[in-house]
């Protein structure tokens, strides 16, 4: 992950989104240190929580946002937490989005990489533009 996709400088996303966001990665950030079951398990109650998919504009706004609040924390918020902290904070919206973890390929460095996604739809507030192909292994 590239440190202008790590952290945004660029406060996005209306109040309610800001707030959720923050709350989204405070809890993101709590759900990692657990065991990866209990992330697993509360991320599928929080998408059966959030039962209308977001717009693509917003949901690239909220990704935004949480990119943006991760900038607060003092450890590490990467796409791991960046990613789940999207998803949780549009399921504390009543809106749903996809949690994939996989891989990211671009000639020559293939990297490990978590996104958010919407419900059939692709990655949200990634770089696909610039080639950056991204393969699945797990959608929760």
């Amino acid at each position: 992950m590239t440190s202008l996709e790590a952290y945004s400088t660029v406060r996005t996303g209306t109040f309610p989104e800001r707030v959720a966001a923050g709350f989204g990665l405070a809890l993101a950030l709590v759900l990692l240190r657990l065991p990866f079951r209990h992330t697993v398990r509360a991320v599928r109650w929080a998408r059966r929580a959030g039962r209308r998919p977001l717009a693509p504009q917003r949901a690239g706004a909220l990704v935004d946002a949480v990119r943006h609040t991760g900038r607060l924390w003092p450890g590490r918020a990467a796409c791991m937490e960046t990613s789940l902290g999207a998803v949780l904070a549009a399921a504390l919206m009543g809106r749903r989005l996809d949690w994939c973890l996989g891989a990211r390929f671009c000639p020559p460095p293939v990297e490990y990489h978590a996104w958010a996604q919407l419900p059939g739809g692709g990655p949200v507030g990634e770089y696909t533009e610039a080639g950056w192909h991204h393969h699945t292994a797990l959608t929760i």
